[in-house]
């Protein structure tokens, strides 16, 4: 465990610059070195952890191929929705494969992504459908945060015969010791903004047709962010069991992609941030990150509760968090 000096100095940079925080957890070599929380949160709270939810979802791909249920990443996305009318002139669509999607490739059909539109829709699966392909090929990275992934919760659902909640407490959750009671589910604006504030919501963001979000809408805490690390961080392997394939931990984390805008490397959803150092993270907006670093055999999951344009917390890792437990 860090003694309080070191304590104090996690504490007041949270103060200082991360005041939205909600819990931080570090593990080294499997154990707990640190748990604190902030924001009248503990270990209890449950809070929307945004885009980590894509690499979740990813997970859930690699164990989809493990099982059996996805024959390959390079299938045509068609493949799984055969009764999908393609549009007159459309041939791009067809092309689209479940890798382009995981390596934020696919090209779509806006300029400005339609949220508003997206959030009032039932069905997000065939609005996504709809808006995906275009005239354009895309062939370098084209990040697509809420508006696309649907497509590999919709896959998942279609490949198992299983909700994805149902299949991710069967493989993954349940394996892991995670508790995700119930698919949410908002009658409006207003409830959808009560759960990005909320602490206490287990559960996982649905659409009227009962798909479980693929970029967003899951919550959970600072600890199960961190057992999510700590099973990256052993390769897929959990308590002795090999809960998601080593080959899909390590590709999923290696460099496919590269947003040269940000200057960063992309897997399969998740952000390659040293492949060297087997070093990777899941980051989701307002500061929720679950970071591990083989090398040093660390693990660090940070929960924070949302606000606009929250600071960087790999940043926040890099410069302050890690040091005090690799010197």
């Amino acid at each position: 465990m860090i003694n309080q000096e070191q304590y104090k100095i996690i504490e007041n940079c949270v103060m200082k610059d991360y005041k939205n925080t909600a819990g931080i957890v570090v593990m080294k070599k499997g154990q707990l070195m640190l748990e604190q929380y902030f924001n009248d949160c503990d270990a209890e709270s449950m809070v929307h952890v945004y885009s980590v939810t894509k690499s979740i979802v990813s997970i859930l791909i690699g164990i989809a191929l493990d099982q059996g249920f996805i024959k390959s990443i390079d299938q045509k996305v068609l493949d799984f929705f055969p009764e999908y009318v393609i549009k007159r002139g459309e041939k791009l669509i067809q092309q689209i494969t479940l890798r382009d999607l995981l390596i934020m490739q696919a090209p779509f059909k806006y300029r400005i992504p339609p949220y508003l539109k997206y959030f009032k829709s039932d069905d997000w699966l065939q609005f996504t459908l709809d808006l995906l392909g275009g005239r354009k090929p895309v062939k370098t990275f084209n990040y697509t945060p809420l508006i696309g992934p649907d497509i590999f919760t919709g896959i998942l659902r279609r490949a198992s015969g299983q909700t994805v909640l149902e299949f991710a407490r069967e493989y993954l959750f349940e394996p892991l010791g995670i508790n995700v009671e119930k698919s949410i589910y908002f009658n409006s604006k207003e409830e959808q903004m009560a759960f990005n504030k909320a602490k206490d919501i287990n559960g996982w963001a649905a659409d009227l047709t009962g798909l479980n979000a693929g970029g967003w809408g899951l919550t959970l805490s600072a600890l199960d962010m961190a057992k999510i690390g700590q099973l990256y961080l052993d390769n897929g392997l959990w308590e002795s069991k090999q809960i998601v394939s080593e080959q899909w931990v390590k590709m999923s984390t290696k460099r496919q992609n590269f947003w040269e805008q940000e200057k960063l490397a992309y897997g399969y959803l998740w952000w390659v941030i040293d492949e060297e150092k087997h070093s990777a993270a899941a980051v989701g907006d307002g500061g929720n990150v679950i970071y591990y670093n083989a090398e040093h055999d660390l693990v660090i999951a940070i929960t924070s509760l949302f606000v606009p344009r929250g600071k960087d917390r790999l940043a926040f890792i890099k410069n302050t968090i890690e040091p005090l437990f690799i010197g």
